[in-house]
Order: structure tokens, then C-alpha cells, then sequence
């Protein structure tokens, strides 16, 4: 089972720009549909963006389009953009595998979840 980490959260004010990777090691996440999914604090957590596995179709939450963008940068790093941040976008941010993307916002079938990487966007 792979077994991803998430890195490139921080602090950033209102306006601002970040870039989320997810990698696994000695894995190749090429056989992967790769999720991007968030928990902000006292919420559930929901899905953002998913690119498949076969031919790098993306698809995104309603509620997310605009302001994050979904890439498959290698065969072991899918990214996340994000764009014109705001202080409701602060939450922990993870992504996760599967052999196809879920129905979003959802997350039925994806594993490999990482610890996560907090996003803080001050006002």
C-alpha cells in the first residue's frame, strides 16, 4: 500500500500564493489516482481536487474551482496550487490514493493517507 507525505503548508497572508507536493517514496504514483483533501479545524474533511491515474483527467469539488489547481509534476510528485488564499482556506491539507477518483467532496476508496500539511492564511 502506498504511503504518501505531504509537504510545502506554512503561513501566508490573505492574498497569497502556496504550493502543496505529495510524494511517496521509492513509489511511483503514476498506477495512482492522487486526491487533495482538507480539514479545517472543527470541520470534516473534504475533498478538493483529484487527478486520475490514467490519463490525468482532473476534477474538482464545486466549491474549489477558481483557486486550486491539481498537477501531476513527475511520477512521484503531484502538486497542488493554490492561489488568492484566504483565511478560511487554513486548515491541514492531505492527499491520498486510489485507483480512481471519488466522488467529490468525498473520499470513499482512498488510502495511503499522510500526515498532512497546515496551511495558515492570516488576514
Amino acid at each position: 500500500q502506498v504511503q504518501l507525505v505531504e509537504s510545502g503548508g506554512g503561513l501566508v497572508q490573505s492574498g497569497g500564493s502556496l504550493r502543496l507536493s505529495c510524494a511517496a517514496s521509492g513509489v511511483s504514483l503514476d498506477m495512482y489516482a492522487i486526491g487533495w483533501f482538507r480539514q479545517a479545524p472543527g470541520k470534516e474533511r473534504e475533498g478538493i481536487s483529484c487527478i486520475s491515474s490514467s490519463d490525468d483527467v482532473t476534477v474538482y469539488a464545486d466549491s474549489m474551482r477558481g483557486r486550486f489547481t491539481i498537477t501531476r509534476d513527475n511520477a512521484k510528485k503531484v502538486s497542488l496550487q493554490l492561489i488568492m488564499l484566504k483565511p478560511e482556506d487554513t486548515a491541514v491539507y492531505y492527499c491520498a490514493a486510489a485507483w480512481g477518483c471519488p466522488g467529490l467532496p468525498g473520499d470513499y476508496g482512498m488510502s495511503g493517507w499522510g500526515k498532512g500539511t497546515r496551511v495558515t492564511v492570516s488576514s
